[in-house]
């Protein structure tokens, strides 16, 4: 499969994610097609075409932490975009029992 094709599956997903939620790496890679691909979304999301239209800033680290690499202004810009979302932060770190997307594959 091609990067641009495997990214634009990344993208799909992560336009999936609901305002106010978020979503892991690993949930968007498994979700796209491959659990394997964290890393792979990681660096989808670093080169995103269209930072108003695929949220890449909904997407966190397992332990809901925001990315210290966000492309589009930093990590205090992530966490600013989600707070202004509703997103709720504990100990710096996205509350994920509450702000965690729960899409699944079925």
């Amino acid at each position: 499969m091609a990067d641009g094709e495997v990214f634009s599956k990344i993208y799909d997903v992560v336009r999936q994610i609901p305002y106010g939620k978020v979503a892991t790496y690993g949930q968007v890679a498994e979700l796209a097609g491959n659990k394997r691909w964290a890393r792979v979304v990681g660096y989808a999301l670093h080169l995103n075409p269209d930072p108003e239209g695929i949220p890449c800033y909904r997407v966190v680290n397992k332990a809901g932490n925001a990315s210290s690499a966000f492309a589009f202004g930093g990590i205090n810009r992530q966490i600013e975009l989600l707070k202004a979302e509703g997103v709720q932060f504990i100990d710096g770190h996205v509350d994920m029992e509450h702000f965690r997307w729960n899409r699944h594959i079925f």
